[in-house]
C-alpha cells in the first residue's frame, strides 16, 4: 500500500486494503489492525504517512468551517443553551450520543443550534460540518443520506475517484476520516431517524447535533440520542425579541400595542420576527397599525388570518412553514389536525379527539402521537394535547378549505356531546345538597364518553377539563348549539358548586341563560336561573340572585315541576336567613317540604327538614329544632346521603351551641367535617361555627386558629362573606368573648 501510494497509484493502494479487509473478515472474522487502518486513512487524505498515535498533523487535513453565519440578534434561550452544554458534555473514551433539538415550525431550532455551534466551536478544532437535510421545505424531496455523505466527503477533500459506490461504504469512509478528530456535525432540518443514521459519527471527539420538527424517537431508542424540545417564547422573551429588533424607544412608546402583538404571535419566534420586520420596513407607522392589520385578517368565514405573517419568501411565510409539517402527515392525522380547530379550547383529551373525528380512542391516540411527533401538537401533561393559537388558525383555514360544512358541524356536535355526557356522568357522582335533575337525550353515534367511575375520578376529570368546558359552552352558543350550551352549564353545577368556582359558574350560566332564552325553553331557563342564583349568592349578590330565583319559581310552577319549585324555595329561604328573617325562611322551607313530599323526593325531604330545624333554632325553639334535625338525620342515613348527614350534624352542633352545650357542639361539628370530604365550600361554614364553639368553650387560641382556617376558605370560595369574618377575628379579644349567633346559614 505504501509503495503504490508513493508511486502515485492511490486507487490500487486502496484496492489492496479492501482485498486485505475482505480476507481478514472471511478467514479470521476480524478487522485490519490499527497500523493498516491509519495508513488507509492517510492515503484517503492524500498522504503517504499514517497518523502517529491516532493523531494527524493539522496542516495535512482539511478543516471544514461550514456553519451558517450567526448574524441574527439572538434572544433568550439561556436555559436551552445551558441544556445543550450539559447534553453534549464530552465523555472520556466514548462518542457522545447524538443530540436532537426538536420543536414546531418557526420556533427557532436552527437559530439555536447554529448559535450554540458557534459558541462551542473551540471544542471542535478539526472543523464543523453542516448540511440542510431538507426534511421540511418547499419541495417534497428530502435530501438523501447518500447525497449528504457525498457532501461531507467533498468537504473532507476526498477525491471523487476514491469515493466508494455504495452508501454503506461511503458512510464507513466518512467515519474513518473522522477517527481521531474532534468535529461537530450539524444535521439541520431532518425528516426522520433513517435519514440521519448514516451521518452519525462514531469517533469519541465528534458530536452530531440534529434539528427536526419530528421527535426522532427511533434515534433516541436505538442510538441513545438526547432530546431538547424547544418551546414557545414567554411574553417577556417575546418583548425582548421585539425590543432587540425595533429598539427600546419604539417598543416603549406603545406598550399596549406591544402586548397585543405578543399575544397575537403566540410566543412563536418566527411570527415575532416577521412582525418586527414589517414594522422595521415602515418606521413611520405606529405599531398599532400592525394590530389593525391582524384584526382585519381575522375573517370568520374565509381563510386569511395568517396573511400578515408573510415575510416575503417561503422561509418567512408562516402559512408555508406550517404547510411543510402538515403535508408530511398521514391523511387521518391531517383530518384530525384540521377538525381540532373547530373548538377554540386550550387542550384536548384522547376521548374528546376520538369523538371529534368519530373514531376509536385507540386510533385517536395513534393520530395524536403522530401529531405530537411532528410537533403539530404538544402534550403538556399525560393524555392532554394542545397547540398554540397560530397553529389553530392554520388548521382553521385548512378545515374551511377541505372539510364540508356538514362534516364540520357533525364533528363539533360529536365533540360537544362528549363533553356534555361526560360532565353529566361525572356530575351524577358528586353530591349536591339542592339540585334540579337534568334529563338528556342519548349521545350521538361516534361519541366517546369519558370513563368516570367514582367521585374522585369525577373531580379529577372536571379539574382537568374545566377551562375546556367553559370554552365549549361559549363556542356552543356562538355556533348555534344552544341546547348543548345550557345543558353543559347545568352538568357542571356539582363541580362548580363544591369547588366554589363561583366566577366561572356565573360566566357559564349567563351564556347558558342567553342560549335558553333563544330556544324559548322554559324548563331550560328555570334550570339555568337556579344555578346562576346559587353562584350569585356565593358572591354576595343577594338581590340579583333573588330575582333569578323568583323567575325560576314562576317557570317551575307553570311547568308543574314540584322538585324545581322546592329547590327555588330552599334557596329563597337562605336569602331570608341572611336577612335575619327567620320566620319567613321557615315558612318557605315548610312549603318546600310539602312540595318534595308530594313529588316523592325523599332526599329533598330530608334536606329541607334539616333547614326547618335550623330556622326553629334561629327562632329559639330548640326542642323542635332538634326533633326536625333528628328526622332529617334518619332519612339521610336511610339513603346513605353523606352530604345531607353532614349538613344536619352541622345544624345539630349549632343548636347545642345555642343551648350552651359547647363541647357537644364541637363534637357534632367535628363529625360533620369528617363527612365533608373534599367539599371545601360546605366545610368552610362548619369550620367557622366550630371556631366559635371553641371560643365559647374557653379554647380561645384553638378557636382563633380554626376561624383563621375558615377565613382562608371563605375568602377564596365566598368572598362576599369574608369581611364579616375578618371583623370577627380582629375583634376577638385574647381572652375571648362568646358570639354564639355568628356564622349562620342553613344547608
Amino acid at each position: 500500500m505504501t509503495a503504490l501510494s508513493r508511486g502515485g497509484h492511490r486507487t490500487e493502494a486502496l484496492a489492496v486494503f479492501r482485498g486485505v479487509r475482505r480476507r481478514f473478515a472471511d478467514e479470521l472474522g476480524i478487522e485490519p489492525g490499527e497500523e493498516l487502518q491509519r495508513l488507509h486513512q492517510a492515503i484517503l487524505a492524500g498522504r503517504d504517512e499514517p497518523a502517529v498515535n491516532g493523531t494527524t498533523p493539522a496542516a495535512s487535513l482539511a478543516v471544514p468551517r461550514h456553519l451558517p453565519p450567526d448574524t441574527e440578534p439572538f434572544t433568550a434561550r439561556e436555559d436551552e443553551l445551558a441544556t445543550l452544554d450539559r447534553l453534549t458534555a464530552p465523555r472520556p473514551g466514548q462518542a457522545p450520543p447524538p443530540c436532537v433539538v426538536t420543536g414546531t415550525g418557526g420556533v427557532g431550532k436552527t437559530t439555536l443550534a447554529v448559535h450554540w455551534a458557534h459558541r462551542a466551536r473551540d471544542r471542535f478544532p478539526d472543523g464543523q460540518l453542516y448540511v440542510n437535510l431538507q426534511g421540511y421545505g418547499p419541495t417534497h424531496a428530502a435530501r438523501s443520506p447518500a447525497e449528504a455523505v457525498r457532501l461531507f466527503l467533498d468537504a473532507l477533500q476526498v477525491p471523487p475517484e476514491l469515493i466508494p459506490a455504495t452508501l454503506e461504504a461511503q458512510a464507513g469512509l466518512y467515519r474513518s476520516l473522522l477517527a481521531g478528530r474532534r468535529m461537530l456535525i450539524l444535521l439541520d432540518n431532518a425528516l426522520d431517524s433513517d435519514q440521519v443514521r448514516p451521518l452519525l459519527p462514531s469517533a469519541p471527539g465528534c458530536l452530531a447535533l440534529i434539528t427536526s420538527r419530528a421527535e426522532l424517537t427511533g434515534l433516541v431508542a436505538a442510538e441513545g440520542g438526547r432530546t431538547l424540545t424547544l418551546g414557545l417564547f414567554s411574553p417577556a422573551e417575546s418583548r425582548e425579541l421585539l425590543t432587540r429588533r425595533l429598539g427600546a424607544a419604539k417598543v416603549g412608546a406603545e406598550p399596549q400595542a406591544v402586548d397585543d402583538l405578543v399575544s397575537r404571535c403566540a410566543g412563536l419566534p418566527l411570527a415575532l420576527s416577521i412582525v418586527a420586520a414589517r414594522a422595521h420596513a415602515r418606521p413611520a407607522f405606529p405599531l398599532r397599525a400592525l394590530i389593525t392589520e391582524l384584526e382585519e385578517a381575522d375573517g370568520p368565514d374565509e381563510p386569511g388570518g395568517l396573511d400578515v405573517f408573510d415575510g416575503g419568501d417561503t422561509g418567512t411565510n408562516l402559512r408555508t412553514v406550517f404547510s411543510w409539517s402538515y403535508r408530511a402527515l398521514s391523511p387521518q392525522a391531517a383530518r384530525l389536525f384540521r377538525l381540532r380547530s373547530l373548538l377554540p379550547a386550550p387542550e384536548l383529551s384522547a376521548p374528546a379527539a376520538a369523538s371529534l373525528a368519530g373514531i376509536t380512542v385507540r386510533e385517536a391516540r395513534r393520530l395524536l402521537a403522530e401529531l405530537t411527533r411532528a410537533n403539530l401538537a404538544a402534550e403538556p401533561a399525560p393524555g392532554r394535547y394542545g397547540w398554540h393559537d397560530l397553529l389553530r388558525a392554520y388548521a382553521e383555514e385548512l378545515t374551511l378549505l377541505h372539510d364540508s360544512g356538514d362534516e364540520r358541524r357533525q364533528a363539533l356536535h360529536r365533540l360537544l356531546d362528549h363533553y356534555l355526557h361526560s360532565a353529566h356522568l361525572g356530575d351524577g357522582l358528586l353530591e349536591l345538597l339542592h339540585r334540579v335533575p337534568l334529563n338528556l337525550p342519548e349521545p350521538g353515534p361516534g361519541v366517546v364518553v369519558a370513563r368516570i367511575g367514582d367521585r374522585e375520578q369525577s373531580l379529577a376529570w372536571f379539574g382537568r377539563e374545566h377551562r375546556t368546558l367553559l370554552a365549549a359552552i361559549r363556542h356552543a352558543a356562538r355556533a348555534g348549539f344552544d341546547a348543548h350550551a345550557w345543558q353543559l352549564a347545568c352538568a357542571c353545577w356539582g363541580f362548580l358548586s363544591q369547588e366554589s368556582r363561583s366566577d366561572d359558574q356565573v360566566a357559564m350560566y349567563r351564556i347558558a341563560l342567553e342560549a335558553a332564552q333563544r330556544l324559548d325553553d322554559q324548563a331550560a331557563q328555570a334550570h339555568v336561573r337556579v344555578g346562576l342564583a346559587q353562584a350569585l349568592i356565593r358572591l354576595g349578590r343577594d338581590g340579583t340572585s333573588g330575582t333569578h330565583l323568583r323567575q325560576a319559581l314562576t317557570l317551575f310552577r307553570t311547568l308543574g315541576d314540584q322538585v324545581g319549585q322546592g329547590v327555588c324555595l330552599t334557596y329563597l329561604s337562605l336569602l331570608e336567613d341572611r336577612r335575619n328573617r327567620y320566620a319567613e325562611g321557615l315558612a318557605l322551607s315548610e312549603e318546600a317540604l310539602r312540595l318534595h313530599r308530594s313529588a316523592g323526593d325523599r332526599a329533598g325531604e330530608g334536606r329541607v327538614l334539616n333547614n326547618i330545624g335550623w330556622f326553629h333554632a334561629r327562632l329559639g325553639a330548640y326542642g323542635e329544632a332538634l326533633r326536625r334535625c333528628e328526622e332529617a338525620l334518619l332519612i339521610h342515613r336511610e339513603l346513605d346521603d353523606r352530604p345531607g348527614e353532614s349538613a344536619t350534624l352541622d345544624s345539630m352542633g349549632y343548636i347545642h351551641h345555642l343551648l350552651g352545650r359547647y363541647e357537644q357542639a364541637i363534637a357534632y361539628y367535628l363529625r360533620s367535617l369528617s363527612l365533608r370530604g373534599g367539599k371545601r365550600a360546605l366545610g368552610a361554614r362548619t369550620l367557622q361555627r366550630l371556631g366559635e364553639a371553641q371560643v365559647a368553650a374557653g379554647r380561645v387560641a384553638e378557636g382563633r386558629q380554626t376561624l383563621g382556617r375558615a377565613l382562608d376558605l371563605v375568602a377564596e370560595l365566598a368572598p362576599g362573606d369574608a369581611d364579616a369574618l375578618r371583623t370577627r377575628i380582629r375583634g376577638l379579644a385574647p381572652q375571648g368573648g362568646v358570639n354564639a349567633r355568628g356564622a349562620a346559614g342553613p344547608s
